[in-house]
C-alpha cells in the first residue's frame, strides 16, 4: 500500500507553512533543493522549536554501506556502520526523521509516532 506524501519546492516552504506541517504532525517532501544543508537546518530548527525531536540521516547510505563490508576497504565500512549505530542510539525514538538525498535534490520528512 502506497501513501501519498505532500511535496513542496524548496522556495515554497515558508516558515509559516513549515510550522503548520509540524504542528499537524504531517510527513512531507521538499523537492528541487539546491542547498540541502540549509534546508535541513531550517526544518530541524522548526521541529525542535515545536518541542519535538528529530533524526537526520542520508537516504540509502545504509544500503550502499552494506555492499562495501566485503571490499578491501571493509575496516572503514565497519567503522562507518558503528558510527551510524551510535547516531541512531543518540537520537532514539525521534518524532521526525529527516532524510537527505543529495543526488535527487530532496529532503524527506517523516513523522514517526
Amino acid at each position: 500500500m502506497s501513501i501519498d506524501i505532500q511535496k513542496f519546492k524548496a522556495d515554497e516552504l515558508t516558515l509559516e507553512k513549515l510550522d503548520t506541517l509540524v504542528m499537524r504532525r504531517e510527513s512531507f517532501q521538499v523537492v528541487a533543493v539546491s542547498n540541502i544543508g540549509a534546508t535541513v537546518e531550517k526544518i530541524e530548527g522548526r521541529i525542535e522549536q515545536g518541542g519535538l525531536r528529530c533524526r537526520i540521516f542520508t537516504e540509502y547510505r545504509a544500503s550502499s554501506l552494506l555492499g562495501s563490508f566485503l571490499a578491501p576497504t571493509a575496516p572503514l565500512s565497519w567503522m562507518a556502520g558503528i558510527g551510524m549505530a551510535a547516531h541512531n542510539l543518540a537520537t532514539i525514538n525521534p518524532d521526525y526523521e529527516i532524510g537527505k538525498n543529495k543526488l535527487a535534490g530532496t529532503v524527506t520528512v517523516k513523522y514517526k509516532k
